[in-house]
């Protein structure tokens, strides 16, 4: 690729030529519009205007992903051809300006008159264009060296129920949760500043129980406290959590948005752990929105440290094809032309996972560089929160050890009772 250019991969459908969209959609997103434009002179588009790199045509539709009222208008008749369109854009147009990179690559296309479907797949990003962001404080090594945990997942889990608990009930719970022998606890993503339990009281509620379990076992359990909220609060609160002695903060990406986070990773130097909730009304339409890969690389610019994937045979509606191309895109280098993965970040598996998701994460993904977060599959042990969170100890060294777990379970109660009592339900 052009070290001085940005790659977006599209998935359109149309009626018209797609050769045709695609230099439309180049247009709108640099120097032109529909038509060319008084100034628009050879040299200025040289210097400012995309271009589009491929055109792969793909199947057709007889019927259009979605309504379009401008094809209507026209009375355009199908079928609905789809294609895949690399589009390439001056990075000199952008600047180091997150919000606007997200403008062009994304931006106005959604409302394009031409397309009956548009989703953005990808994105490629120079490595010197890479260098003008912020880079995670600790991404995976700065986590593992936290939390302590030199080898194998970090087993987590998420404060339940996920309101209402006053900020010494949620620090009781955190205390309990940290004897059960977790690695990383977090808030839900709708928990932040409750009036029941304000981010001033649970911060310091949650770690006192923090320092007092570290005091005896020498453990640091990273907490990460959800602040997601307008900017100087979370600046506030992000300062709160580093004076009790905390490692982590959590923000809902989407809510926040990419100037605010931004600030917030250039403020603090607490890890970041992003949430993704929301992702679904991007993605969930096959031929709409954005796909996980394009949506992990703006996120990642901002300099988070962990990005939720969801999990594999999870409770959600993301396939598991989807979830496993995001661990991977997470962990590997974000620049199209980087040698290395210094800029990786931690994927955290979430949503309906317990010891008997184990096996398919693990030969999924290959790698034991992730968080792998339980809900039910450790409060609801049928022997307790430490039952459940050995049970998944005992999955993650059964699988690595190329173990079945029907097999390791004959030796592990905390194991055979998962099986027996999650297994059940599924």
């Amino acid at each position: 690729m052009h070290a001085d250019r940005i790659e977006a991969t599209y998935l359109i459908e149309t009626p018209l030529a797609p050769a045709k969209v695609a230099e439309v959609m180049a247009g709108e997103q640099s120097c032109g519009t529909f038509t060319r434009v008084h100034g628009e002179t050879d040299d200025l588009r040289a210097r400012a205007r995309a271009i589009v790199e491929s055109v792969e045509k793909l199947d057709t539709a007889d019927t259009p992903a979605l309504p379009n009222t401008w094809l209507e208008r026209q009375r355009t008749p199908g079928p609905w051809q789809r294609a895949r369109i690399t589009i390439s854009f001056p990075t000199a147009n952008i600047g180091a300006n997150l919000p606007t990179l997200a403008a062009t690559v994304a931006g106005n296309l959604y409302d394009l008159g031409e397309v009956t479907g548009l989703r953005l797949e990808s994105l490629r990003i120079p490595q010197a264009y890479r260098a003008q962001f912020d880079l995670p404080r600790h991404g995976v090594a700065g986590t593992r060296r936290l939390t302590g945990v030199a080898d194998g997942p970090l087993v987590g889990s998420i404060i339940k129920p996920n309101v209402g608990l006053s900020a010494e009930e949620t620090g009781d719970l955190v205390g309990t949760l940290c004897a059960a022998g977790l690695d990383f606890i977090k808030d839900d993503e709708i928990c932040a500043d409750p009036a029941h339990a304000p981010l001033v009281q649970r911060i310091p509620a949650v770690m006192d129980r923090v320092r007092r379990h570290q005091d005896r076992t020498g453990k640091h359990v990273m907490v990460a406290f959800n602040i997601t909220d307008e900017t100087d609060a979370m600046r506030r609160h992000a300062d709160l959590v580093e004076r009790e002695g905390g490692s982590c903060i959590m923000v809902s990406l989407n809510w926040c948005g990419h100037s605010a986070v931004q600030t917030l990773r250039r403020h603090s130097g607490l890890v970041l752990h992003g949430h993704r909730n929301g992702f679904g009304a991007l993605s969930r339409h096959p031929l709409l929105g954005i796909g996980f890969d394009a949506y992990q690389a703006l996120w990642r610019l901002t300099g988070v440290d962990h990005m939720h994937v969801h999990g594999l045979n999870g409770k959600f509606a993301q396939p598991d094809a989807e979830v496993i191309d995001g661990a991977r895109a997470c962990l590997a280098p974000l620049a199209a032309d980087a040698s290395d993965a210094a800029d990786a970040v931690m994927p955290a598996f979430s949503s309906g996972q317990w010891a008997g998701t184990v096996p398919v994460t693990w030969e999924a993904v290959g790698t034991a560089d992730l968080m792998f977060m339980s809900g039910g599959g450790i409060m609801a042990h049928p022997d307790g929160p430490a039952a459940g969170v050995q049970s998944i100890r005992q999955a993650w060294d059964a699988v690595r050890a190329g173990r079945t777990l029907d097999d390791a379970a004959a030796d592990l109660p905390e194991l055979r009772r998962s099986l027996d009592f999650f297994g059940k339900k599924g």
